[in-house]
């Protein structure tokens, strides 16, 4: 597979940022030609399923500024620089929506978009799920509504468009299979 290989040439930080930084490539394809690449470092995220004990999904409902719109997601949030995605994601469950669990069991890991960005993000599967005594904190610049969704209801939010990203539409086709693999 090595003849498929990229080589970089030269690598230019065009832009860092709070959450990513820009990178322009010049590479040497695997035909010997030159091309260029521009690349987005992410520091990567996680996602939680979380499922209550009456079948109710976890979701919030959050305006995302790159859509211009709502959106209804599984709770997730980015890595902070050296923190591994489990304490991330026991974090994220907490401040978006409450709830904690016994535990976390990892799912699956994605790129969510490998043709320029290195977001690799982590799924985990919350359980022994609990609403929280405490009063849960989010982010000051974070504003959400929580929700609690049947499978069906779910399914038709990804019909109505609401939920229109890929961590939740995954979550959400997860959840169906396991419901039809369990009759």
């Amino acid at each position: 597979m090595d003849h498929l290989k990229e080589k970089t040439l030269h690598s230019e930080k065009l832009f860092s940022g709070r959450i990513i930084d820009l990178y322009l490539e010049d590479v040497e394809l695997p035909n010997g030609k030159t091309s260029k690449r521009e690349i987005i470092k992410h520091p990567g995220a996680v996602a939680v399923i979380a499922v209550t004990e009456e079948n109710k999904i976890i979701m919030v409902r959050q305006y995302r500024k790159a859509m211009e719109r709502n959106l209804v997601e599984i709770p997730a949030g980015k890595l902070e620089k050296g923190e591994e995605p489990i304490v991330t994601a026991k974090r994220e469950l907490q401040e978006e929506t409450g709830y904690t669990c016994d535990e976390l069991e990892p799912l699956i890991s994605f790129y969510t978009s490998p043709g320029f960005a290195d977001e690799l993000v982590h799924v985990f599967i919350a359980k022994g799920l609990r609403k929280d005594t405490e009063e849960h904190q989010l982010d000051e610049d974070e504003f959400v509504d929580l929700l609690e969704v049947s499978l069906e209801e779910a399914l038709e939010l990804i019909d109505k468009k609401e939920i229109y990203d890929a961590k939740t539409a995954y979550a959400v086709q997860y959840l169906q299979m396991q419901t039809l693999f369990r009759k």
